[in-house]
């Protein structure tokens, strides 16, 4: 890279899950830590917008035959969670002061993003789309360079009626003994399962350089940390490597199946990304139930650290070994996928090097807000 490695860290922007690092060189420089503002002016008269950075109106394209390198961002959102029941990471949930709050789940509590209880989670989908995107594109100047450098950011945004972990196909009625209804849903409402993350932020670059000229922008630091500390409650970065098995035809497929995987006692991470690449992989692409729903197909494997202390290290993130990008037409599409018989085999053959228990897997909707890319093809392997 060639920014060295403290001014790498020292102008790293929050939303790419270097938090601390940032913060700690905002402080050092005399930017005081600002409370979040939820207005916006109404007349403001922006001098571009999202749409100039992907096709049809971006005509600058590029091709992309190798690996990208890729921050793949878990997130979950500000809300009101207990600490019992979600984590949070330090400095984060600040409330209109700009102070980290002390109990999410307190009453007398004065978040910066607030929202009415039953509308939190459409508010919260709704900013990170339509404010938070553009404000991130708008911070950096086109004069400073960086937002050439960078080649896709997708908002992957977590979908609570698609198939997940903690409630997969097939749906089933709740039945009485006598597999009959009951003839009230009271007390018979299924308990919901809520996965640890509400979305990823991806983002793509052709080199660490790229990554390093994005993520040094002062602006970055100056504008989006105070907004991150604001709207999210975790970032965990997945450092990872791209490598595409079947390139998507449109580049807007917009239903993903985001699976995350942790390898089998005994393996390393080499080994076990040497399985999924060179055996697994093969096995997914060639299925009939694959050709018929899968639209693209990814493998973004773990190159970040392992041991606390190094840039990008998460508690929960540095257990992820690799992550699965699956896009489909339709959710009908990935329902019926995951109900066919090849889906359950590739499962099976998934069990061999990844540990079922420690990974995860849920629905998604992707939302393309950069691309850069002219035509994906598969990487080499």
């Amino acid at each position: 890279m060639n920014l060295s490695r403290r001014a790498f860290l020292e102008h790293s922007l929050l939303y790419a899950a270097l938090a601390p690092f940032a913060s700690q060189a905002a402080q050092a420089e005399g930017m005081k830590p600002r409370a979040f503002s939820n207005t916006q002016g109404s007349n403001m008269k922006l001098s571009r917008n999202e749409y100039d950075y992907r096709p049809p109106r971006l005509q600058d394209l590029q091709t992309a035959s190798d690996p990208l390198i890729v921050l793949c961002t878990l997130l979950a959102r500000a809300d009101n969670s207990p600490l019992s029941e979600r984590r949070r990471d330090p400095g984060f949930l600040i409330d209109r002061d700009g102070q980290s709050i002390q109990d999410p789940a307190g009453h007398d509590q004065r978040p910066a993003f607030d929202s009415p209880v039953n509308v939190s989670f459409e508010k919260w989908g709704e900013y990170w789309r339509k404010v938070h995107g553009p404000r991130f594109l708008y911070a950096q100047k086109p004069q400073d360079g960086g937002i050439q450098r960078m080649v896709r950011y997708d908002q992957v945004h977590r979908l609570a009626f698609g198939p997940s972990k903690g409630s997969p196909l097939p749906y089933l009625p709740p039945v009485d003994n006598d597999g009959e209804l009951f003839h009230t849903v009271v007390d018979h409402v299924p308990a919901y399962r809520r996965p640890d993350w509400d979305g990823i932020a991806y983002l793509g670059f052709k080199s660490t350089d790229d990554m390093g000229a994005v993520f040094s922008q002062p602006s970055l630091a100056a504008t989006i940390i105070p907004e991150d500390k604001a709207i999210f409650r975790e970032l965990a970065p997945v450092l990872s490597r791209q490598h595409i098995i079947i390139p998507s035809a449109t580049q807007r497929d917009p239903i993903l199946l985001v699976k995350t995987h942790q390898r089998r006692a005994g393996l390393s991470r080499q080994e076990f990304q040497h399985q999924w690449l060179a055996e697994h992989a093969d096995l997914v692409r060639t299925t009939p139930a694959t050709a018929r729903y899968v639209r693209r197909y990814v493998q973004l494997h773990a190159i970040g650290p392992e041991q606390e202390g190094q840039p990008f290290w998460h508690p929960a993130s540095s257990k992820i070994d690799g992550v699965t990008l699956m896009a489909f037409s339709s959710l009908n599409d990935l329902e019926d996928f995951m109900l066919s018989e090849d889906y359950q085999a590739i499962e099976r053959d998934e069990q061999r090097f990844a540990d079922a228990e420690r990974s995860d897997f849920w629905t998604a909707m992707g939302i393309n807000v950069v691309n850069r890319i002219q035509q994906e093809v598969a990487t080499p392997r």
